[in-house]
């Protein structure tokens, strides 16, 4: 791509000194990116001429000023002359930074993104979750190993990642890593973040996602539906391992806590909610959003059976909790177990309290929200969408039951045998 260079003095009126006096700048614009330079000069604003671009007048003042602007313009030629014989790439805040004799080593990526996820590490606990210290230090791993692949290098200088490299990138973890769509945006939107720390730094001239556009898909949550929750419950389980995994999967059914928020959960996040009831307070470790849940009698009994575990009391939790790893396992054995044809993991206990628990039994969706933490009344609209293609399935087998062709072909009174057919099927 052809780069466009150029310059241009300009005088700052804004900047006018006691003796009327306004310094003079010189511009320097690659690419459309300006970065404006000192010439160390003033003149009286009256005697600029801004198209000849020099002091009116011919005094040998007027003549050494003229020619210091004209010294000072072609020595930033040289240095962009310079700078592209070195193979460096030209912006004007490098060529600014030539000029003044800065310190202009190139800032490499890695060792930028490196930084970030130290600082994320230093704020686990406080402002970050631990998963995310891991998804930036995956997303880490993913581009050094994309720019061995594409570039067969180790690190590249920040102002040579343009657009191409951002679509590569994607293409890259697309095909070779086998993400999908929704993995893909999360890991580029992550590396996003450090383009953003870059470009806040003013080390970056233009933004190489300024084009780039990816959107995340909507995913088809999977919820158990209130047979399967009763088929669970009502399960005779003949080790306690599974029994243990039952409860707190139902525990979270019914409260809509995801698995970390359940682990983080101890006596004292129970309190008297407005209504006199238990309720359990508590914030999202994703968010750090509030949820405020009242205690259902299930939530209760199983809250109660747990009271006296060893794990409770020696490390001053509300539930024994295995690790989610273990959880998901085990999980899997229960669906088994109970002829429930669904990938069943913890996380589906969220999207069941979300839609069969709470939704479906009428509770309003702005309470649902507030429940499950949300800061966006869209994230728990979704459910409600789930909900809406249900009804839209089940009145399909209605209509087909219903079909109009089949009654106006009928011999008999089509109204008769509508409500004949009505009492038939309802």
């Amino acid at each position: 791509m052809t780069k466009t260079f150029n310059l241009l003095f300009l005088i700052k009126k804004s900047k006018i000194k006691a003796n009327g006096t306004a310094p003079i700048y010189l511009r320097i614009t690659i690419n459309g990116k300006p970065k404006e330079i000192a010439s160390k000069r003033y003149v009286a604003p009256d005697l600029w001429d801004s198209k000849l671009q020099k002091v009116i007048g011919k005094s040998e003042e007027v003549k050494s000023l003229n020619r210091y602007l004209k010294t000072l313009e072609q020595q930033v030629y040289d240095t962009h002359h310079t700078i592209l014989k070195d193979k460096i790439t030209a912006t004007s805040a490098v060529l600014k930074s030539k000029l003044q004799g800065v310190d202009d080593k190139q800032r490499m990526l890695i060792p930028i993104f490196k930084d970030h996820n130290n600082k994320i590490k230093e704020l686990v606990g406080k402002e970050y979750a631990p998963g995310t210290l891991e998804r930036y230090k995956t997303s880490l791993k993913h581009t050094i190993a994309f720019l061995e692949w594409k570039y067969q290098i180790s690190d590249i200088d920040i102002a040579k990642i343009n657009h191409a490299f951002i679509t590569e990138y994607e293409f890259y973890l697309r095909s070779v890593r086998n993400c999908n769509n929704n993995t893909a945006v999360k890991y580029i939107k992550n590396f996003g973040k450090i383009i953003k720390i870059c470009l806040a730094n003013d080390w970056l001239d233009k933004n190489p996602f300024a084009n780039y556009k990816a959107k995340v898909r909507e995913v088809e949550r999977v919820y158990l539906t209130e047979e399967e929750i009763q088929t669970i419950l009502n399960k005779d389980f003949k080790t306690e391992r599974l029994s243990l995994v039952r409860d707190i999967f139902l525990f979270s059914c019914f409260t809509g806590l995801a698995y970390i928020d359940v682990k983080n959960l101890t006596k004292l996040h129970i309190s008297i909610g407005i209504d006199g009831e238990k309720w359990i307070f508590t914030h999202r470790q994703k968010t750090e959003s509030a949820s405020k849940i009242p205690i259902l009698p299930v939530t209760q009994m199983i809250i109660d059976k747990y009271a006296q575990h060893p794990q409770c009391i020696n490390e001053n939790r509300l539930l024994p909790i295995l690790s989610n790893q273990k959880m998901n396992a085990y999980l899997k054995e229960i669906a088994g177990v109970c002829e429930i044809e669904k990938d069943l993991t913890f996380h589906i206990a969220r999207h069941t309290f979300a839609t069969t628990v709470t939704l479906t039994n009428g509770v309003p969706i702005e309470s649902v929200s507030k429940m499950l933490g949300h800061k966006n009344l869209r994230t728990t609209q979704h459910y409600a969408k789930i909900l809406d293609k249900k009804v839209s399935e089940d009145m399909k087998v209605l209509r087909d039951k219903f079909s109009l062709t089949d009654i106006k072909s009928h011999k008999k009174n089509n109204l008769t045998y509508y409500n004949k057919l009505l009492s038939n099927n309802l």
